[in-house]
């Protein structure tokens, strides 16, 4: 039996794991985020060579993540390696670190009230199904009873028996 109580349960449910599943997405988006971010941190300060290809694709994606944090602070240059590569102590993407982080926090969160929520519908519905066995189990007593008093009483039959043995005599 469904009840208004159990529907609107299944659609709270679909729609926590509906906002879970983005909120993963978002997270996961924001963990390789940081990792760019890491990355291209550490090439900018150890001054890479920005012509191999691993440092191409780092500095590629690096100016993606931080096109909003792009010219915050000016970055601080440290010194020149021995090929003429800029060594740099970009604040910028410090701060885009800690902003990106912040957000993740953040989602880190949502995602464990989500899953708390989750765990709290599993519950009520589970105590729903209870009482609805418990209802069906006392509708089935009930039943039962009703049958009983229903039925009338058959009128018992004396049985013959056969003369009592006596015990054995005790020595």
């Amino acid at each position: 039996m469904i009840t208004s109580d159990s529907r609107a349960l299944t659609e709270r449910k679909a729609v926590v794991w509906v906002v879970r599943a983005l909120s993963y997405l978002v997270y996961f988006y924001l963990i390789v985020v940081e990792i760019v971010l890491f990355i291209g941190f550490f090439l900018l300060l150890f001054g890479a060579n920005p012509s191999a290809g691993f440092t191409q694709w780092a500095y590629r994606n690096l100016d993606r993540v931080m096109a909003p944090f792009r010219g915050i602070f000016t970055p601080i240059q440290l010194g020149t390696t021995t090929a003429d590569v800029q060594a740099t102590f970009d604040t910028s993407v410090l701060f885009a670190m800690i902003i990106y982080g912040i957000v993740a926090l953040i989602f880190s969160a949502l995602i464990g009230w989500l899953s708390g929520r989750l765990g709290q519908i599993y519950s009520a519905e589970a105590e729903i199904e209870r009482e609805a066995e418990v209802a069906a189990q006392q509708a089935a007593a009930q039943a039962a009873v009703a049958q009983q008093a229903a039925v009338p009483p058959t009128t018992a039959t004396p049985t013959a028996q056969g003369p009592a043995t006596p015990p054995p005599p005790s020595v």
